[in-house]
């Protein structure tokens, strides 16, 4: 069922059996040109929570651009030296120096969906731990440093990039999938004072209404991080409700402003299935 009337049904105490809302967070092309096909095929409706400063982006979020220039095979430069918020940070990369083919086939996730244990991936986690919380010029720089210090690009991957204005439109003509909001710069909120949260959550959801023509009503935490005081500034820019990234079922108790969510990795039909129905079970 739609988002919204999950949660209606939640208010009034009466969540039909294993209802279920499907939602995609961030705004990837590939959520109109490979969701949205079988997504309609099967009659699914779907919500898709768009950060709305990488739309028409022509670079890759940045943690996928981190990606693609750390996680590449080949070999790196033996230290990385990032200066982030006045303080110096330092990797001695050691073994991760290099890094195979195949640790790059194998792929970065297990079976059951947890990052594999490797000395590159270790150092892509660490980076990607020290950018997360900055603030977007900053985290900006960092990145343009870390692309230099690699030799890399910034090219974009067609399965990587951000909708734009156009897609966006199109992909909730239809009526199926709606958009959601989920600030400008896919900032973690809870590291930036009430001023930046309050700007991230009411300019997204304003550029949003205006590439679209009418009213954002639905949120989502990037990266699922918030506090009360982030729920309460999400409640007073106007939306009906705010998804985190907590696993759990929705109960009737729950804070329409901060909804639990089930998190679905690469895995095969078969271990998703088993994941719903213990999902549904819990």
């Amino acid at each position: 069922m739609r988002l919204d009337r999950l949660v209606n049904a939640n208010l009034e105490g009466n969540i039909p059996i294993r209802a279920t809302a499907v939602t995609f967070d961030d705004g990837y092309a590939n959520n109109l040109y490979e969701a949205k096909p079988i997504l309609e095929h099967h009659d699914v409706p779907a919500t898709v929570f768009v950060a709305s400063g990488y739309i028409g982006h022509r670079r890759e979020f940045w943690w996928d651009e981190l990606d693609r220039v750390l996680l590449r095979p080949g070999r790196l430069p033996e230290r990385l030296e990032l200066r982030l918020s006045g303080t110096h940070h330092y990797w001695d990369l050691g073994a991760a120096v290099e890094y195979s083919e195949k640790e790059h086939r194998s792929g970065s996730l297990a079976s059951d969906g947890k990052l594999k244990s490797s000395p590159r991936m270790s150092f892509y986690v660490s980076v990607w731990n020290k950018l997360q919380p900055l603030p977007e010029q900053d985290r900006e720089t960092a990145l343009e440093r870390i692309l230099s210090w690699a030799n890399g690009d910034t090219g974009t991957r067609q399965t990587h990039r951000p909708l734009d204005a156009e897609e966006v439109r199109t992909l909730e003509r239809g009526g199926l999938l709606e958009i959601g909001a989920h600030t400008v710069h896919h900032l973690s909120l809870p590291s930036h004072p009430h001023t930046v949260q309050r700007k991230e959550i009411q300019k997204g959801k304003g550029e949003l209404e205006e590439f679209l023509g009418h009213p954002v009503n639905s949120f989502s935490y990037p990266f699922g991080n918030y506090r009360k005081d982030t729920a309460t500034l999400v409640r007073q820019a106007g939306f009906s409700c705010a998804c985190t990234t907590e696993e759990e079922p929705v109960w009737k108790r729950n804070d329409r402003f901060q909804l639990p969510r089930f998190g679905v990795e690469n895995w095969s039909g078969e271990e998703f299935e088993k994941r719903m129905l213990k999902w549904f079970n819990s």
